[in-house]
């Protein structure tokens, strides 16, 4: 029986456009002889859909449009849709109102209904504000020509349910395959997202009281699909696969797993569906970053999922943060309805590493580079960005910032009288920035992109509404140093392939075909539709980096005053983006940090600067989110709080309690 992966890319709340593009992937398994096809986890909606949820017309539109895509479906596939449910139950027992529920379609009608077990509540989830777990294990029985199910029944269809036909097997194109004996059905385990996340010998710990996978065995099944949205983050996906083979090869088991892709907001989702047979070894992979269509062949005999297309992923982390980065950038752009965007380039690395991300989700045509110069910038930054435009090809426009930094003086000299130059004045030319990519970007309707990243954010080294304004800040989660190593990477990249870097871009559902029936129509072995537009980083001076190299050596600044580098207000960055790693990422203690040989005075400087920042984070555009402990999403402190973790440090090294003044600049 051949098994359809579709890998999609919904938009949250389109619930028209996602039922299209879950009716092209099983019209597209249908040519390639799939009887069932997975679909992510709210593919109907879009994962997470929020407090669109708590709209009672939202859920029952959903409702009509799961029904109309029934009767629209092929009507021999059996089809799994990620939709949300009413709880009946809870109107007379309590309860959340809605499941996060799997709905099975076939032969117009909706069959079965599954629900989620495990609702997670941590990282960027919160699915129990909305959701009632579900009580029972669900699995589908596939025997000879006829398919029974088990779980909750859908009443209105309940008794049609046990007879009506799946056919296995293509016997008029197949005429002389056996038939499958009545007595070796195919029990399917059918899992959700979180529900394979509690695996205690794994892990080394439960999170939840039941393990829906130990039930599903315990019930004798003979393959596990699971339909999820797992959101991206940094070599999560080795975690994936590490998760899965260990849950495969414990209980003898072939998985199947299924996961969204694209970005939503803030969040970005990596694809890369994947499966293994019973012994561990992995069977298929989908794509990375890219909505694809994967077929796989469960094998009735050996009961057992056979070998399929295994696509590659990401070589190096630096590509990895890079593939998703494109991605997020596109999708939000594109899914909040804008075309073009628009962006400061000050000549420094993180300007030139949101460029060249832009440009390649966009196309060159589409991003837009603004030069603000001050009478403090060098006239090598000037260049740089120059010298980053040109080699892009995207279009630049200088506009000096001398005279509105005199009227600004000019007003406020009265009032500034006999003070000195100080952050005041540093912070007014950040915000003349702002205002004017603020106004070109009403003007012309772009996209503003902010390019502020994620050591700037810790530490408030970020000028509210000034360098923070914007409509996505594209690489708020990406410390420096990683940004430097990204730039690093690209320009190797440039060096190694003389060509343009290409970056696939779907306009359309139209998935990718794989296999034979693809063979039949296309010489290439991955076929892209030809409504796909390949966007290009171009690369117009073939003799040099994409990253201009004084980029990436020069020290960083921002140019504020005569002579000024970041390293006069912070710790150099390998320093500061460690002891952030340790403080967030890791959620380690003062006193860990220092025990690992970090001066205590700076990690005390650390530590109350992340913590008084925190009012400039909640202001800040949304960030693509790329660690699990992403500001914003996955970030959620109290603004006004006294709390600083000290209580292990040892007392000659104690953290200050005084108030917080700060040493950087609170620009």
């Amino acid at each position: 029986m051949k098994i359809a992966i579709a890998q999609l890319n919904p938009t949250i709340g389109d619930l028209n456009g996602n039922a299209k593009q879950i009716l092209a992937a099983a019209q597209q398994a249908e040519k390639q002889d799939a009887r069932l096809l997975l679909t992510p986890e709210l593919s109907l909606c879009g994962y997470p859909p929020r407090d669109l949820l708590l709209d009672p017309s939202f859920v029952s539109q959903m409702g009509v449009l799961l029904q109309q895509l029934a009767e629209e479906l092929p009507s021999q596939m059996a089809v799994l849709v990620g939709c949300v449910q009413p709880n009946e139950r809870s109107l007379s027992v309590g309860g959340k109102p809605l499941y996060n529920s799997i709905a099975l379609l076939q032969q117009g009608k909706i069959q079965q209904i599954f629900h989620k077990r495990l609702l997670p509540t941590y990282d960027v989830f919160d699915e129990y504000r909305y959701f009632e777990p579900g009580l029972e294990a669900n699995s589908l029985v596939f025997e000879g020509e006829r398919q029974e199910a088990t779980g909750e029944k859908n009443q209105e269809d309940n008794a049609a349910i046990t007879n009506y036909q799946l056919p296995i097997t293509n016997y008029q194109s197949q005429p002389h395959s056996p038939l499958p004996t009545p007595h070796s059905p195919i029990k399917i385990g059918v899992t959700i997202c979180e529900d394979l996340w509690n695996d205690e010998e794994f892990w080394g710990k439960r999170s939840y009281a039941i393990n829906p996978i130990e039930e599903l065995i315990q019930q004798g099944v003979d393959l596990v699909v699971n339909l999820s949205a797992s959101p991206y983050s940094a070599n999560k996906q080795q975690i994936r696969e590490a998760m899965l083979q260990h849950g495969a090869m414990r209980h003898q088991i072939p998985v199947l797993y299924t996961n969204q892709v694209g970005a939503n907001d803030d969040l970005i989702f990596d694809g890369c569906s994947v499966g293994f047979n019973r012994t561990g070894e992995m069977v298929c992979r989908a794509r990375a970053f890219e909505t694809d269509l994967l077929i796989v062949e469960y094998d009735e005999q050996a009961k057992d999922l056979k070998p399929s297309d295994i696509a590659p992923i990401p070589a190096n982390e630096d590509e990895e943060i890079w593939q998703a980065l494109v991605l997020g950038v596109r999708d939000y752009t594109r899914k909040c309805g804008f075309s073009k965007v628009v962006l400061g380039l000050s000549g420094g690395i993180d300007s030139s590493l949101v460029a060249a991300i832009a440009t390649a989700a966009l196309g060159k045509e589409n991003v837009f580079g603004v030069l603000m110069p001050s009478p403090y910038s060098s006239e090598h930054s000037v260049q740089d960005a120059l010298e980053l435009g040109k080699n892009l090809g995207i279009l630049t426009q200088n506009i000096p910032i001398g005279e509105l930094m005199q009227g600004y003086d000019k007003t406020l000299e009265p009032l500034f009288a006999g003070t000195p130059f100080g952050i005041a004045e540093e912070n007014i030319q950040s915000r003349i920035r702002g205002n004017l990519l603020m106004a070109i970007a009403n003007k012309f309707g772009y996209l503003l992109l902010s390019t502020g990243n994620k050591s700037e954010m810790a530490v408030g080294y970020c000028t509210l509404y000034g360098d923070m304004n914007g409509g996505l800040a594209a690489i708020a989660d990406v410390p420096k140093t990683r940004v430097y190593s990204i730039c690093r990477w690209l320009n190797s990249q440039r060096q190694e392939d003389k060509s343009n870097l290409q970056f696939t871009i779907d306009a359309d559902a139209t998935l990718p075909l794989r296999g034979s029936k693809l063979r039949e129509h296309n010489s290439q072995l991955n076929h892209i539709p030809s409504t796909t537009t390949n966007y290009q980083l171009p690369i117009t001076n073939y003799q040099t980096a994409i990253i201009p190299e004084n980029v990436i050596h020069k020290p960083p600044s921002a140019e504020l005053k005569p002579g000024q580098l970041d390293q006069d207000s912070l710790p150099d960055y390998d320093t500061l983006d460690d002891i952030l790693q340790k403080l967030i990422q890791e959620h380690q203690s003062a006193a860990q940090i220092v025990a690992a040989g970090y001066d205590a005075d700076v990690v005390d400087r650390i530590v109350k600067l992340v913590v008084k920042a925190e009012f400039k984070r909640r202001q800040a555009p949304p960030g693509l989110k790329i660690t699990d402990r992403a500001f914003g999403t996955g970030w959620r402190m109290p603004i006004a709080n006294k709390w600083v973790s000290n209580s292990t440090i040892p007392s000659s090294e104690v953290v200050s309690q005084t108030p917080l003044t700060p040493s950087v600049p609170p620009r």
